[in-house]
């Protein structure tokens, strides 16, 4: 009887399926070579961010400020801040830190960081700045990026943070007059004052509509009184005048409409006070 042989065709060792098999083998381990941080090899504790001396964190830090990483900067400096409080880079870094939290829009944490600055270094070579820094967090509040696509008009915030960066540029200009930031500072509070004397007078406009005279009248006067040179005077004195008029306080009336003509000859307000009646 013949033999049947079985004829069949010999797999090559190194078929695509195996070759697959083993590059998918490679990647996986090169993968966690790489996750493991190569923890096959000894690592410097030297080189951790924990063991660094002052002052390669404080160069960190500004390098990653830098370079616009402001976490990685943030973190640095608060290293610097635990482990050196005392040491000669612990003043500028607080001050820095102050800076990072402001360029990342945390105006709590940048507050803070400021407040804590100057009550340590009220002396320091750079409290000018610090003021400035304070007044520029103060005058970015509420205008974030939702803010600004919105459009939302300045005077119609709530006014705590405009006060707030008015008394810190107020400061700054105070205690230090030839300070290189005055200038800016100057700008930033005539824009502040603007926005100010028209809140008061968005509040006067609303007592007034509701009745509330007496208080129409007081946000009107503040802003007559405080916010003089400013676009919002001539519909305070508008304010004022009707108010006063309304309440029957009829010489009180006459003399902020007098200031008005003398002042504002064109304004339509002077025919909205005479043709005002009294309920």
């Amino acid at each position: 009887m013949d033999k049947i042989l079985f004829k069949s065709t010999p797999v090559p060792i190194w078929s695509p399926h195996r070759w697959r098999s083993l590059r998918v083998y490679v990647i996986t381990l090169v993968i966690l070579i790489i996750v493991s941080g190569c923890g096959l090899f000894p690592r410097d504790e030297n080189e951790l961010p924990e063991n660094w001396p002052e002052e390669r964190l404080y160069q960190a830090a500004k390098d990653a400020l830098a370079s616009g990483d402001c976490r990685a900067s943030i973190d640095h400096y608060e290293r610097l801040q635990t482990r050196y409080p005392f040491g000669p880079y612990a003043a500028q870094a607080q001050l820095e830190l102050g800076y990072c939290h402001f360029k990342n829009e945390d105006p709590t944490s940048a507050l803070a960081a400021i407040d804590r600055f100057l009550q340590l270094n009220p002396t320091h070579v750079h409290t000018d700045y610090a003021y400035y820094l304070r007044g520029l967090t103060n005058f970015n509040v509420g205008r974030g990026l939702t803010a600004r696509i919105i459009g939302r008009d300045p005077s119609q915030r709530d006014p705590g943070a405009a006060l707030n960066s008015f008394k810190d540029f107020s400061k700054l200009l105070q205690e230090f007059p030839g300070s290189r930031y005055v200038d800016d500072a100057e700008l930033r509070m005539r824009y502040l004052r603007n926005i100010l004397a028209q809140h008061e007078v968005n509040v006067a406009t609303f007592y007034m509509r509701r009745g509330a005279f007496v208080a129409a009248a007081n946000r009107a006067r503040n802003v007559v009184e405080n916010y003089q040179q400013t676009p919002a005077m001539p519909e305070a004195l508008t304010l004022l005048a009707k108010s006063y008029k309304v309440l029957e306080m009829n010489k009180l009336s006459d003399d902020a409409l007098r200031v008005l003509e003398l002042n504002y000859p064109d304004h339509p307000g002077i025919l909205e006070v005479n043709k005002t009646t009294v309920r």
